[in-house]
């Protein structure tokens, strides 16, 4: 695990390269068909190398929750397994890692009616103003969602508008450890750059190569569909967003890239925090000096 652009999908390759591996994707944008070059989906060549799990599973306009990661994780490990092989869990979905290994929160259901009404209001008067009305209501949901995250806002206060309590309750109230993946047993490392400077950099040379490998005409081509719009979660992904809003005339592209950067470094910083708390993980450099070689060997150690 660990924030993006930290180099996650290069690690596993590398160790897939020298060990019976099956990946499975941690990714709540790498799930979607048609999503590829602005989730650093895998290449084809990377997936004919070695077997990829959990992408492409929706289309666009679908929704897929952190529960459904869990039910279709927990049959990839199985069958990942009973094939003598070994799963790896790659990705920076932090929700998807703890829903999978501490156990769910018992949420309720998506509300369409509150979830519409909940994005006029935002189209009026902006996510910030919501999330002023989140730390009102639940100050400690508050705390943990950033203003600019207007996905997670609007799943906290639909909550408290469907059941009437804060959904920091919610969390609080989570299947004990035996419900969540009791037939598992995980070893868990995070990349975590020491230099932020050196991955905000990196991050801006990732968006521009995305660039250039036609990621804005792969948002003009998901714009063109017409059964898409900024409601669909798909849309809100980081980079997406962005290149959306100039495709719809809103900003212009350098506007856009300008946002889509910052956005991307708010995603890492926000990844960050989760690992700043994550129990039991071994924590890596991977700009450091010979970081692989170090993980290769934790993970050899761990197998034999």
């Amino acid at each position: 695990m660990g924030p993006t652009g930290a180099g996650k999908s290069e690690f596993a390759l590398r160790l897939a390269a020298q060990l019976p591996i099956e990946i499975i994707s941690v990714d709540s944008a790498q799930v979607y068909r048609g999503m590829d070059i602005g989730t650093a989906k895998p290449s084809v060549d990377e997936r004919v190398r070695v077997a990829h799990h959990l992408l492409d599973l929706r289309d666009p306009t679908q929704s897929y929750s952190a529960g459904e990661f869990v039910v279709d994780a927990r049959i990839a490990l199985r069958e990942i397994l009973a094939r003598g092989r070994i799963p790896l869990l790659v990705g920076g979905t932090m929700l998807y890692f703890r829903a999978l290994l501490g156990g769910m929160a018992v949420l309720p259901r998506a509300s369409s009616a509150v979830r519409t009404a909940l994005d006029a209001r935002a189209a009026r008067e902006g996510w910030p103003a919501l999330h002023a009305e989140l730390a009102r209501v639940d100050p400690g949901a508050a705390a943990r969602i950033h203003p600019n995250d207007p996905r997670r806002i609007q799943r906290a206060l639909e909550v408290h508008a469907v059941t009437g309590r804060p959904i920091s309750d919610l969390w609080a109230v989570r299947e004990s450890p035996d419900q969540a993946a009791p037939e598992f047993g995980f070893a868990s490392w995070a990349l975590v750059p020491g230099s932020r400077p050196m991955l905000h950099a990196r991050l801006e040379q990732r968006f521009n190569a995305m660039m250039q490998l036609g990621f804005l005409d792969e948002v003009r081509a998901l714009h063109a569909r017409g059964d898409l719009c900024m409601t669909n979660t798909s849309m809100r992904a980081v980079g997406y967003r962005q290149l959306w809003a100039h495709v719809a005339g809103e900003v212009t592209l350098e506007q856009a890239s300008v946002q889509a950067v910052a956005a991307t470094r708010q995603l890492a910083k926000r990844q960050l925090t989760w690992l700043r708390s994550w129990p039991a993980v071994q924590r890596i450099d991977p700009f450091s000096t010979d970081s692989f070689e170090h993980f290769r060997a934790a993970v050899l150690q761990l197998l034999q």
